[in-house]
């Protein structure tokens, strides 16, 4: 459930579970330190951002004419293409190839725009079984969790944790005491799952506009499965994925895997451009590629907001958020936990749905710091937030959130015109030094800012007094 008393109660759950905070300290830091090791030189990782930045920075310039020219060459190599609006019309085109080809079982590689869609709940509804196909994901399937992470879905879980649901849940005649053993029972349901499927679906990492070419990032092998295997493989893609040349891939390649995982390259990098041809021994006899949009064209059309577009998943941003890194994925109950997901999730789902996600950092900007391809999080933050704010000034004046609403902005507004004129503030300065620290308790909104943080303690004296007692012009 998405809401403002939902994420404070998952926060303070979070926060007292030990075990949790126990599993991402350790999992946060090693991650932290391999993302170090692999951008040893500050030059050459700097350097690297910024032709990262042009690339995306230039197909959201010219996305438009790049998803049509996607469109071009991907039919022309045999792709068929289809485009969605909304997460509803995407996962109907799903069902009508799935009812096409008679599909009755799907294995999926690793997709968060899956995910957004919620198309494994959606496809069950219909009869049709979706299993995924990623380690990670797998896991959270099988204990009917959501991913806690865009990169490692379970990394909220310790070996013990994965060990004890396995046994319950996927092999009860064995207790797998080592990743090894676990990897071994997940692998062996799975490949029996590669061979029966209908139809594999898959993310895209990038689309390259000048070849119609899609690209896969993954380390499992559970990717080429998906899209090598079953008769019909279906790419699902959010429309900001597009790269303009195939010469841009290889920067944004080395910085999403060092960036999310530590690692100079990936053990699999999938570059499909077309159905299985004549000749060809395996591959899929159907390729589809679905376009979804689900509010990424209202994101285009703002300049500062366009930027959250920039985004190629690797999670960085959320190993180094503190406030993540504190609470896991779970207590944002978004597909997108953590900064990236502070701008995202409110932009595609409504500032009066999820704008409170906003106000969930402390605007530290470490994850700006670590992002490869420079997306300004804190800025975007502060504009969703005085966005949010502004919207709440069209409320009704009949209704009780009205005058919430309005007292908050009167507040700030006394405080503005008091800082700006020197007498008043003087005033101001001597009666907050008169009332001391009873001014919490008669004021409702430092009531709600002290539930959270200390109360703070006023001087006896203030900054002018003090100054004068000691012979000191300010003037």
């Amino acid at each position: 459930m998405l809401s403002t008393e939902q994420f404070k109660k998952d926060t303070f759950s979070a926060l007292n579970n030990p075990q949790l905070r126990g599993n991402f300290k350790r999992a946060m830091s090693g991650l932290m330190q391999k993302r170090l090791a692999v951008f040893p030189d500050d030059q050459e990782f700097h350097q690297l951002r910024e032709i990262g930045h042009s690339a995306r920075a230039n197909a959201l310039h010219k996305l438009p004419e790049l998803l049509q020219q996607l469109e071009s060459n991907c039919s022309k190599n045999g792709i068929q293409v289809y485009w969605a609006e909304t997460v509803d019309q995407a996962n109907q085109l799903v069902l009508e190839i799935a009812q096409r080809h008679n599909a009755k079982s799907i294995v999926k590689g690793k997709s968060m725009v899956s995910e957004e869609m919620e198309l494994n709940h959606f496809l069950e509804q219909h009869g049709i079984e979706a299993l995924e196909a990623d380690l990670g994901e797998y896991i959270i399937q099988v204990d009917h969790e959501l991913p806690s992470h865009i990169i490692m879905p379970a990394i909220h879980k310790n070996k013990e944790q994965i060990a004890q649901m396995f046994h319950q849940k996927v092999e009860p005649s064995v207790f797998a005491e080592s990743a090894e053993e676990m990897t071994a029972i997940a692998r062996k349901v799975l490949r029996r799952k590669f061979y029966q499927a209908d139809i594999g679906v898959s993310g895209v990492n990038f689309a390259v506009a000048e070849t119609g070419t899609l690209c896969l990032v993954e380390n499992e092998g559970n990717g080429r499965f998906c899209t090598t295997l079953p008769p019909v493989h279906v790419a699902l893609m959010g429309i900001e994925k597009v790269v303009e040349h195939l010469e841009d891939v290889p920067p944004l390649l080395s910085l999403l895997t060092r960036s999310a995982t530590g690692q100079a390259i990936t053990t699999y990098f999938n570059m499909i451009t077309s159905p299985r041809k004549d000749g060809e021994k395996d591959g899929p006899q159907n390729v589809y590629l679905i376009l979804l949009d689900n509010g990424r064209s209202q994101m285009h059309s703002d300049q500062l907001l366009r930027e959250t577009l920039l985004c190629i998943r690797c999670g960085a941003c959320m190993n180094h958020c503190p406030v993540y890194t504190r609470i896991g994925g779970h207590a944002y109950s978004t597909t997108y936990p953590g900064p990236i997901g502070k701008i995202l999730t409110p932009q595609m789902k409504g500032l009066h749905k999820a704008g409170f996600l906003a106000d969930a950092s402390s605007l530290c900007g470490a994850c700006v710091e670590v992002c490869p391809v420079k997306i300004p999080i804190t800025e975007i933050l502060l504009r969703l937030r005085h966005q949010k704010e502004e919207d709440k000034g069209n409320i009704p004046l009949t209704s009780p959130k009205a005058w919430k609403a309005g007292a908050g902005n009167l507040v700030w507004k006394g405080w503005k015109t008091v800082f700006a004129n020197p007498e008043l503030y003087r005033l101001k300065s001597l009666g907050i030094t008169k009332l001391g620290n009873f001014t919490p308790r008669w004021m409702p909104v430092l009531r709600n800012w002290t539930s959270v943080r200390s109360t703070p303690v006023f001087a006896k004296k203030n900054l002018h007094q003090l100054a004068r007692e000691e012979g000191l012009s300010y003037e």
